[in-house]
């Protein structure tokens, strides 16, 4: 039986066929139309749909080269189901290189969105009925907020045995957050309608940082291996072991002042351990940030100015800390580059 043809924004792609579709968006004060830009691959068997996106923060860039990366992978060209790739969705933040859109708003609160609402409310239910709505299931690509990274983690609301459990035990992070979903999200909205999605947070705002590239191209092939759109069971090498976290929190600065940090991202820290050091610009009135529980480093601050209450090292809190330790340590010693045959 003959597969049916893909629609999406009006466009026909045929079973065996991948094409690049211009959803259109908005227009700039230019009179310029503004489109997102999607490349879906479709298979000629059956099988999920899935859909992987960046860029819902516009200076979030990580995600637009793992989408890229995936893409060019030699291993989507015989694929089960099909693939919808999204590099960019919030084209406005991303022209300006900004996180939130034009009018302030954050789109990743917007979600399901009015199409007479807000600027972001109008985006997110262009997104979401066009494209979100036809996914199987979703992986959603971020990095950290700008001047701070991220750990490779994946966020998910995770219940045991479930098809979400599954995609984030393929993935191969070296850390799982069982995250609460925040209302607004794209995440909320596609857990709520029963599509089970992960979010892959690695990396700063901005930049292009290539320990949080590669693992996430690899963690999307080895998600679509496990659910049987791509051939072979990780029949190459498994992925790094990844622990759940029972939550996280962050620490903050006592005072105002320059922070010097004394931790690497992803070390493992004991409560009340110093974590860094903020003092003003002549050394005077010194102060300590320290650790409030035991756990692993997954985020921290890059940039050294810190005001009174910021979030400046977050750290995630696990029952086998040691398995932890050894998880991100195992991950660390993966990041050789891949053989050329898994792109």
């Amino acid at each position: 039986m003959v597969r049916a043809a893909f629609e999406l924004a009006g466009e026909k792609v045929n079973p065996g066929q991948r094409l690049q579709i211009d959803v259109p968006v908005a227009r700039l004060y230019t009179h310029t139309p503004l489109h997102i830009p999607v490349e879906v691959v479709h298979g000629r068997k059956e099988g999920p749909i899935l859909l992987v996106c960046g860029g819902i923060h516009g200076d979030e860039i990580n995600g637009v080269e793992i989408v890229r990366r995936v893409l060019r992978s030699k291993a989507i060209n015989n694929l089960k189901g099909t693939l919808i790739a999204v590099p960019v969705v919030n084209v406005f933040g991303f022209l300006q290189q900004t996180r939130y859109l034009p009018d302030r708003r954050d789109l990743n609160r917007c979600f399901p969105g009015s199409e007479s609402g807000s600027l972001g409310g109008r985006i997110a239910a262009l997104f979401r009925e066009q494209i979100v709505d036809q996914a199987t299931h979703v992986i959603d690509l971020h990095t950290g907020a700008i001047h701070r990274t991220n750990l490779p983690q994946i966020r998910a609301q995770l219940r045991p045995g479930s098809e979400t459990e599954r995609m984030a035990d393929a993935f191969g992070a070296p850390v799982v957050l069982n995250a609460e979903l925040r209302e607004g999200s794209l995440r909320h909205y596609a857990q709520n309608r029963g599509i089970p999605v992960l979010t892959y947070e690695a990396g700063e705002a901005l930049r292009f940082d290539e320990w949080a590239i590669s693992p996430g191209v690899r963690g999307v092939l080895r998600v679509m291996r496990r659910l049987g759109m791509l051939a072979g069971e990780q029949r190459r090498r498994p992925p790094p072991g990844a622990e759940l976290a029972n939550g996280s929190s962050w620490a903050r600065a006592p005072i105002d002042g320059i922070l010097r940090p004394q931790v690497r991202l992803g070390a493992r820290v004991a409560k009340g351990e110093v974590l860094g050091k903020i003092a003003d610009p002549f050394g005077n009135d010194e102060s300590a940030v320290r650790a409030i529980a035991d756990g692993i480093v997954i985020g921290m601050s890059r940039l050294p100015l810190a005001n009174e209450g910021e979030a400046l090292f977050h750290i995630a809190r696990f029952d086998a800390i040691e398995e932890a330790e050894t998880a991100v340590e195992s991950f660390n010693s993966s990041l050789a580059p891949p053989p050329d045959s898994l792109y």
